[in-house]
């Protein structure tokens, strides 16, 4: 789909002029989210499936998990057949998975422009951008606190990147806001800087609240009832504990028809296991307590399978990511998902690098080939991930959401169809010739190959001409065109105007908090 601004100043006739105005003419365009004709890659045999499925249910019925300041949620679960101590859960042997059987095997996100809409589940795969960090970093001002402007423009290069489905959530912190109240700007700008899905605030369960109404604004009361028109991460507190502010947010989401993702949050070796199998076992437990009861709350809620691991340094403490480790862990958990027949959140453009450099590249890359893979539905952190999930990086950003091409073609799989075969070609050239200006060739050549939109295939003595460039430089002129050239989707003046006026409101009713 491409949507272009009328044209203006006075127009030169002939085909030349055409084709030259279709190449600079400003093209807004996403493509359909991946559908797999790949198969997953399984890396768990039966014999250990069935092990990690038999001792999670053993965490969950003899250990238990926590569940904290949350009286309500202790008395649902007392209610369908747990044994409540203090605030311990325990979980008798299937009753979990018998709750879990009631939640979607996927379901339809929608957008609040219908091209956009999303399916999530099965074997579509759904990119976002990154996540939650409080930094921003680019070429020209380096590693700084992220600001709203920031955050919009951040939410413009998503609405502008082709291989990007989703507009995500909090692709950074603006800490230029209250803390109280920036959620109510994020979420303004979410639904009218992009006409992508987007995502539920789930920092206090009254910003959950908040979210669903300003949705009953864009979409309808009626329809966001009867519709999923947002995800929500909603994390586990790792290991094995779930607090009232995340199961909070998520009972305002679940009651609401709204989706969740129930992922734990584990740094192996430091809130799970060290090893990939015990740390599956943990994860497995905590997700069918998180899905269970989302379905105590709504029956038929939406959610999705969440698995965020990544492995400890053992000199430094620090994070790892794009490490062989990750990717058995993430390849296991997509098996365990896809055996619960629920959609399955993880991967993304993962790095603890510093600067969008070789080990980003590296690190990035084994991440989004392991999610490709491994069967993952829903991808948060597609783009802009830098230091450890510390920073959105503007050049990163472009730069990982370029390379998220890479994954809709290989998701492709190998065509055979006449076309494919290509035999009228290799008869036309014969031996010793070439294919360049061959029939096959010129009506395949603009579909062929994948072409990146940042990365440089210039000779030598071009690129050395035109100044050069290294990746960062090339990807900083991308985002400045992106900006540059970005134009805001329509929306119904009504209804910009009620959501101008809800978050005022919403602003005025409360002094500011930065805490």
């Amino acid at each position: 789909m491409a949507d272009q601004p009328r044209a203006t100043g006075r127009r030169r006739g002939g085909g030349g002029a055409a084709r030259r105005a279709e190449r600079t003419a400003v093209r807004i365009e996403t493509a359909r989210y991946i559908e797999r004709n790949i198969p997953n890659f399984e890396i768990l045999t039966e014999e250990a499936l069935e092990i990690i499925e038999a001792n999670a249910e053993t965490v969950l019925a003899e250990i238990g998990v926590n569940f904290v300041n949350n009286p309500g949620a202790l008395e649902l679960w007392r209610d369908a057949g747990a044994e409540i101590v203090g605030e311990r859960v325990r979980i008798p042997r299937g009753l979990a998975r018998k709750l879990c059987a009631t939640a979607p095997s996927s379901f339809t996100q929608h957008a609040r422009n219908p091209e956009r809409n999303v399916v999530i589940g099965g074997k579509s795969l759904v990119c976002a951008p990154v996540y939650g960090p409080p930094f921003v970093r680019d070429a020209k001002g380096g590693r700084r606190y992220a600001t709203m402007e920031d955050f919009r423009n951040f939410v413009k290069l998503g609405y502008m990147s082709k291989w990007l489905h989703h507009s995500g959530g909090t692709v950074c912190e603006p800490t230029d806001v209250p803390v109280n109240k920036r959620h109510l700007d994020m979420l303004l700008a979410h639904m009218t800087l992009s006409d992508k899905p987007f995502m539920g605030s789930v920092t206090e369960p009254s910003r959950a609240q908040d979210s669903v109404e300003m949705c009953e604004i864009l979409f309808g009361k009626d329809f966001v009832q009867q519709n999923t028109v947002m995800t929500s991460l909603i994390n586990i507190n790792s290991p094995l504990t779930f607090d009232d502010v995340m199961m909070g947010a998520l009972e305002v989401y679940a009651r609401n028809n709204q989706a969740c993702i129930v992922s734990p949050f584990i740094v192996g070796g430091a809130m799970a296991p060290v090893s990939v199998a015990g740390t599956l076992t943990q994860v497995l437990a905590e997700v069918l307590a998180g899905i269970a009861y989302s379905q105590l709350v709504r029956p038929g809620a939406p959610v999705i399978f969440g698995a965020f691991v990544t492995s400890i340094d053992m000199n430094s403490g620090a994070p790892t990511f794009g490490t062989p480790e990750a990717s058995q862990i993430l390849y296991g958990a997509g098996q365990l998902a896809r055996r619960m027949k629920l959609p399955f959140r993880s991967g993304g453009a993962l790095c603890a690098s510093k600067l969008p450099d070789a080990q980003a590249a590296y690190e990035t890359s084994n991440t989004l080939n392991t999610a490709l893979m491994g069967g993952v539905n829903f991808m948060l952190h597609a783009c802009g991930w830098l230091e450890g999930g510390l920073v959105s990086s503007y050049e990163k950003f472009v730069m990982d959401a370029d390379q998220l091409g890479v994954l809709h073609k290989m998701a492709e799989g190998v065509p055979v169809d006449v076309n494919a075969q290509a035999m009228d070609a290799i008869a036309e050239v014969g031996p010793g010739g070439h294919y360049l200006g061959c029939a096959h060739t010129q009506a395949n050549f603009q579909s062929a190959f994948w072409r990146s939109q940042v990365l440089d295939y210039k000779p030598f003595e071009t690129w050395d001409e035109e100044g050069a460039r290294d990746t960062q430089a090339l990807a900083a002129e991308r985002v400045a065109k992106l900006l540059e050239t970005y134009r805001q989707p329509d929306l119904d003046p009504a209804i910009a105007q009620a959501l101008d006026s809800y978050v005022a409101e919403k602003k005025a009713s409360m002094p500011d908090a930065f805490m």
